[in-house]
């Protein structure tokens, strides 16, 4: 293969997580569009936010337990399929049956997108070369984030409607999909020494499933104030896509420097502050409006930042038995649970605004008193995983002293 060939499948591979970027930030800007133009409940929109995260860890399981089998250029080819399908419904569909359908296809091209890149990248370079280009390639998540929550706050303010803005996601979806074509794919390396037996008898481990749990409300701690985020802080002074691009924007930087911040406080004391920084954000969401908006933002993004790439890598270091497909169920369960939890955020959405409402509130101190009370709520998730993960610090030292004993 030759180095234009090596670049055109990793600027393909780039563009591929922007789609699954785009598709994820500017759904969140459209919320209160779609909801309005289609009178959908905050429930309602939670079911349709659900098919995202529900098709995401489906594909992306299936992808890693077919990849040595197909290669990376079949499963693309259906990441392309259901992204182009699923968006092209999305615009046409007009109905909440169309919109499930529709998202439940991007979150399976989204899936596609990390079963296949990621190892594709792992595949086509080594050693240090290797760990830069999957570093590169994960900054476009946040990085896509940021770019597309100003093009839909661009196109919102510009009085452009939710179906212009999704039209937005094909243009990476196209981009990649000719990067890609008439390209020569790298084979997959020959699977790890280890069976698929023992990788799961790894994975019923107390360890294991004590990150399962951890992970879940990680997952939900990053993903369900981010996806809210238009429609609890659209009336609290503050610009709600502004406040994702900074977000995102600041968890791309942080990734960037993460390497570092492991080296000097371990796997388990990032968590541990991440859920601490995490905790602190969401409560400053819940409570403040104006300028203190962004100050929370700052906070929850240098919280959120280190969760997901500190899960997969601790899975990796502390339970290297479970393999590749320990990475691929512990990573299932983060966008799996994400799923469940949105229907309970939008529910939670209605319930506040019927609250306030009985209070005699109306109009936008209604929306602001409604969604900080769900914000309030959801302060919960990441103080829970404040005490789990200091249970996790005292677990690993005993581990590691019983290690230097013997």
């Amino acid at each position: 293969m030759s180095d234009q060939n090596h670049k055109r499948l990793f600027y393909g591979s780039c563009f591929a997580l922007i789609t699954t970027a785009f598709s994820f930030s500017i759904r969140a800007g459209i919320l209160p569009q779609l909801g309005e133009d289609l009178s959908l409940s905050a429930e309602q929109l939670g079911f349709i936010n659900s098919m995202w995260f529900f098709g995401f860890p489906i594909s992306m399981v299936i992808g890693g337990l077919v990849y040595h089998t197909v290669g990376p250029k079949k499963i693309m080819q259906f990441a392309f399929f259901a992204h182009a399908v699923g968006i092209l419904m999305t615009i046409y569909s007009g109905s909440y049956m169309g919109l499930l359908i529709s998202t439940f296809l991007i979150g399976l091209g989204n899936g596609c997108t990390e079963a296949a890149c990621n190892p594709m990248i792992a595949d086509t370079y080594e050693g240090e070369r290797m760990s830069k280009m999957l570093n590169r390639f994960h900054m476009w998540f946040p990085g896509g984030i940021v770019i597309g929550s100003l093009v839909s706050k661009f196109m919102t303010d510009s009085g452009f409607g939710w179906e212009s803005q999704i039209w937005v996601i094909l243009i990476p979806t196209l981009t990649y999909a000719y990067m890609f074509f008439g390209q020569e794919f790298p084979k997959a390396k020959v699977a790890a020494s280890t069976s698929l037996s023992e990788n799961v008898k790894a994975m019923i481990s107390p360890l294991f499933l004590f990150m399962f749990v951890c992970m879940a409300l990680t997952a939900i701690s990053e993903f369900g104030p981010q996806q809210w985020v238009g429609l609890i802080l659209s009336k609290s002074g503050a610009q709600p896509m502004l406040i994702l691009a900074l977000v995102t924007g600041l968890m791309a930087v942080a990734r960037y420097f993460g390497g570092e911040m492991v080296h000097r406080f371990n796997q388990t004391g990032v968590l541990l502050g991440s859920s601490i920084l995490a905790t602190i954000g969401v409560y400053l969401f819940s409570t403040q409006t104006g300028a203190m908006a962004y100050v929370a933002a700052i906070i929850y993004a240098l919280g959120i930042a280190y969760f997901w790439p500190n899960m997969i890598g601790f899975i990796a270091d502390k339970i290297p038995k479970s393999g590749a497909f320990g990475m691929s169920i512990i990573g299932g369960v983060g966008m799996f649970s994400t799923s469940i939890f949105q229907p309970f955020i939008g529910r939670w959405i209605d319930s506040d605004r019927a609250e306030a409402a009985a209070q005699g509130l109306t109009g936008d101190e209604l929306e602001l008193v409604a969604g900080q009370a769900t914000l309030g709520t959801m302060v919960i998730l990441p103080a829970i995983l404040i005490v789990l993960f200091t249970i996790l610090l005292f677990w690993m030292r005993k581990v590691k002293d019983e290690a230097q004993t013997n």
